[in-house]
């Protein structure tokens, strides 16, 4: 499986920035989805993730409320809009995979990755 992410950029507080996550190869390997983020300095840690199937939906405490996460099964594709974002929101975000279908917080439960894409929000 091959995740390609995109939509990162620089944005204001309280605007919003849209990021999309394009799979393709053997999908069908892929069972859920999840969001991820890491600043400088820190670990990464979960944002969001979907379950192909049902689309069931997971989300941090710490963007719940401001970001949704959804998918289009037919375009392969996992989108995670965030609104109200915040400077604290500013990190390297990134798009993962697992074969199995449960959406767990653990990256290292994730068996593909896509490339990283920067997000900036400034005060």
């Amino acid at each position: 499986v091959q995740l390609q992410a995109s939509g990162g950029g620089l944005v204001q507080a309280g605007g919003s920035l849209r990021l999309s996550c394009a799979a393709s190869g053997r999908t069908f390997s892929a069972r859920s989805m999840g969001w991820f983020r890491q600043a400088p300095g820190k670990e990464r840690e979960f944002v969001a993730g979907i379950t192909w199937s049902g689309g069931s939906t997971y989300y941090a405490d710490s963007v719940k409320d401001r970001f949704t996460i959804s998918r289009d099964n037919a375009k392969k594709t996992v989108v995670l809009q965030m609104n109200s974002l915040k400077p604290e929101d500013t990190a390297v975000y990134y798009c993962a995979a697992r074969s199995r279908v449960v959406v767990t917080i653990t990256p290292e439960d994730y068996d593909y990755w896509g490339q990283g894409t920067q997000v900036t929000v400034s005060s």
